[in-house]
């Protein structure tokens, strides 16, 4: 069985869920029954130091929410797909689309919904706080929950394994 550090070093496409891995899994409606989310800045700059080191991101989520849309379009990802609940068919299109099999592709989730893609997977990734179903079947999960920096968390592991991370760190400390 190959480690999670051995599959890291081959991925070039990282899908995300979002509710419980880019927020904390929460549903928050104001007064007029207006949904709003509530995202990590580390996670944000993550993605963009991912795809600044050729990482691509993607995102499939179930829900289907203007906060979410609005936050993945501020982060550039391309490759959103919001309101699917049977997601191993637009994480295979996503794949097919950017070029690489299913086995250079990590996926990060947390419920039953997350199942199939990560079974699929060449890294499959979760937070602490998933269900115990989904922590079986994860390659490797983060000390941080979701929507706490999480997502930061596993694009690190992803370029240290790469041999990225620390020219990037670089970069942004001289």
């Amino acid at each position: 069985m190959r480690s999670p550090e051995d599959r890291a070093k081959s991925i070039k496409l990282l899908v995300l869920d979002v509710d419980g891995v880019l927020t904390d899994g929460g549903l928050y409606y104001d007064d007029d029954g207006l949904a709003f989310k509530r995202f990590n800045v580390q996670d944000g700059l993550g993605i963009k130091l991912a795809q600044a080191a050729g990482l691509e991101i993607a995102v499939i989520t179930g829900l289907d929410q203007k906060p979410v849309e609005k936050r993945v379009r501020e982060l550039g990802i391309e490759h959103y797909h919001a309101g699917n609940h049977k997601k191993v068919p637009l994480f295979r299109e996503i794949c097919d689309s950017v070029g690489v099999s299913e086995e250079q592709a990590a996926f990060m989730g947390d419920d039953w919904i997350d199942a199939g893609v990560m079974r699929r997977a060449g890294l499959a990734m979760s937070v602490p706080n998933a269900l115990p179903e989904i922590l079986e079947l994860a390659h490797w999960v983060s000390d941080r929950s979701g929507g706490n920096g999480a997502v930061r968390e596993a694009i690190a592991f992803i370029l240290r394994q790469r041999g990225q991370f620390d020219d990037l760190w670089q970069e942004w400390a001289e």
